[in-house]
């Protein structure tokens, strides 16, 4: 069974910066495909961005592009989410996320297992 543990989340103004990290147990992390979904008051958790196995592909909401980078250490079984220029809109609760690289990466249900989530709140 894969744990996942989400870090690096917190409060920070319009403009700043902040990395998010996932710690992933289990020897399965390395083939598997990762993302990042956050879930923000009142709605629905929506996909933020994904990276596959190798590192090779990623891929990003459309509201975050320019400004987050997904990235992945397979030697210390750890995702990272850069997260630039935040806005007061990308205030929510951030999931981590993993599962078997099936190639669809957008959607929740591509996903085995989940971290508890960390929140970030972005001040305006």
């Amino acid at each position: 069974q894969v744990q996942l543990v989400e870090s690096g989340g917190g409060l920070v103004q319009a403009g700043g910066s902040l990395r998010l990290s996932c710690a992933a147990s289990g020897r399965t992390f390395r083939s598997a495909a990762m993302g990042w979904f956050r879930q923000a008051p009142g709605k629905e958790r929506e996909f933020v961005a994904a990276i596959s196995w190798s590192g090779g592909s990623t891929y990003y909401a459309d509201s975050v592009k320019g400004r987050f980078t997904i990235s992945r250490d397979n030697a210390k079984n750890t995702v990272y989410l850069q997260m630039n220029s935040l806005k007061p809109e990308d205030t929510a609760v951030y999931y981590c996320a993993g599962g078997r690289d099936r190639g669809s990466y957008y959607f929740q249900i591509a996903y085995d297992y989940w971290g508890q989530g960390t929140q970030v709140t972005v001040s305006s």
